[in-house]
């Protein structure tokens, strides 16, 4: 973000664009061919220590033994499923909302761009933090309460976000990207835990791809919203207010989610 900062300020936005293909295509194409994998086997790791591969089942899905298990039908049925998307969808939309409109709403009030698309760096570095930090509490907490904190955490960047001021001094920039950054960082290891620990994984990819489509949901039009209100009022206070207002309103929300009663047939 700071280097597309920097460019759009000497250049224009298509060079900009140009410049983060280039970089992507040299730089990170060439890093995930080298050094990627996608199965323990392909860096000569197997089952238990051994030495060769063993002979996979024929369908890998009904290697799974579980006792309770839902599909994505089933899950979809219960309150579990709709509290966790519902939740998914303010946290998505709040957080998002705030993050994107955050560089728009930096620069109107006169910072320059190279320090606003500096502060979205910082929100990129807290959630990369985050992740891992949310992570290693999912080991220790149970997830619905690891995700009500990050809602929490997101809850008070917002607030710090709409405190800021041309005036105000660069810790509350930093302070709140940071803030942002780490909460929005809680939804990856959360939501994830969530889904396995209520539904099973024997459809684990249905249903946490279904409860994804709720947040990308949140995520696509949080930021629309904001350009919406500001268009509206010329202002990004009240998009933020509201933004704060729903992240709070995921705590509660995600702390209803219980565990599903067993479906028919497991």
């Amino acid at each position: 973000a700071p280097f597309i900062g920097y460019m759009l300020s000497h250049y224009d936005w298509r060079t900009s664009y140009l410049s983060l293909g280039v970089v992507l295509i040299v730089v990170i194409v060439p890093v995930a061919l080298a050094m990627v994998r996608t199965r323990p086997s392909e860096m000569g790791l197997y089952p238990d220590g051994d030495s060769t591969p063993v002979e996979e089942p024929s369908n890998p899905g009904h290697a799974v033994k579980e006792t309770t298990s839902f599909t994505l039908k089933q899950a979809a049925r219960t309150r579990a499923f709709w509290f966790i998307s519902i939740a998914s969808v303010f946290y998505a939309f709040g957080s998002m909302g705030a993050i994107q409109a955050s560089v728009p709403f930096l620069e109107d009030i006169g910072y320059p761009t190279a320090m606003a698309a500096g502060a979205i760096g910082a929100t990129g570095f807290g959630s990369a933090v985050g992740k891992i930090l949310f992570g290693r509490l999912c080991d220790k907490m149970r997830p619905h309460h690891v995700f009500a904190i990050g809602s929490g955490v997101l809850v008070v960047g917002a607030l710090v976000l709409l405190s800021v001021r041309p005036d105000s001094p660069l810790l509350f920039i930093w302070t709140y990207a940071l803030l942002l950054g780490l909460g929005a960082g809680a939804w990856l290891p959360t939501l994830s835990t969530l889904a396995s620990s209520r539904f099973g994984l024997l459809h684990y990819g249905a249903v946490f791809g279904a409860i994804h489509l709720w947040l990308s949901l949140g995520t696509a039009v949080g930021p629309l919203f904001s350009g919406v209100m500001y268009d509206a009022i010329g202002s990004y206070h009240m998009a933020f207010t509201i933004f704060a207002v729903l992240l709070l309103l995921a705590i509660p929300m995600i702390l209803l989610v219980g565990k599903p009663t067993a479906p028919h047939g497991t």
